[in-house]
């Protein structure tokens, strides 16, 4: 069971990560500093598997993909909003965040519930207060995406597959694309 992590509209990506943090990409050091400035029990408390549960526009702000990386590095199992920042809602597939536009459920959990998230099924439940909600469900090559850990392990498993191996990891006139 995860537990509910929730916060109001707006949240941009440099309350999720402060750029005084931006000197890296690694997901363990950023997630250790998660929504610091916003709630500074969050990197300390939250487990693996928990849920962020935000209101409209989750993920405002700069493009950064350090947001997405941060709350992956910190374990969150997912993200429920009622909206989300364009730029956030890519930024989180390509680098495996489950993201779930879901406002009905943004409005009804509580923080602290224990919920569950059916990605497959489209479902968020609020075990707490034995309630479900329709979510709108990715389709499904984006879980693909997402199962996979992102864009970028998406298409080293698919070259590797095919017989590439490495080669995909090059650009289209073979240039390194990391």
């Amino acid at each position: 069971m995860a537990r509910a992590w929730v916060y109001a509209d707006n949240v941009d990506t440099d309350v999720i990560i402060p750029a005084r943090y931006l000197t890296t990409t690694d997901a363990k050091e950023l997630a250790a500093h998660a929504l610091e400035d916003l709630d500074p029990q969050f990197a300390l408390s939250v487990k693996p598997g928990d849920v962020i549960v935000a209101g409209h526009n989750f993920g405002c702000g700069s493009s950064r993909e350090h947001a997405p990386i941060a709350l992956r590095g910190a374990g969150v199992g997912a993200v429920v909003a009622s909206s989300f920042a364009r730029i956030f809602f890519r930024n989180a597939i390509n680098t495996g965040l489950p993201i779930v536009t879901c406002p009905d459920a943004a409005e009804s959990i509580k923080d602290g519930n224990e919920i569950e998230v059916d990605l497959a099924g489209g479902e968020v439940r609020d075990v707490t207060q034995s309630l479900t909600f329709a979510a709108e469900p990715l389709p499904e090559f984006v879980m693909g995406l997402v199962s996979a850990g992102g864009l970028v392990p998406w298409v080293r498993a698919r070259a590797a597959v095919a017989g590439q191996g490495e080669v995909a990891a090059t650009g289209p006139r073979g240039g390194v694309a990391s």
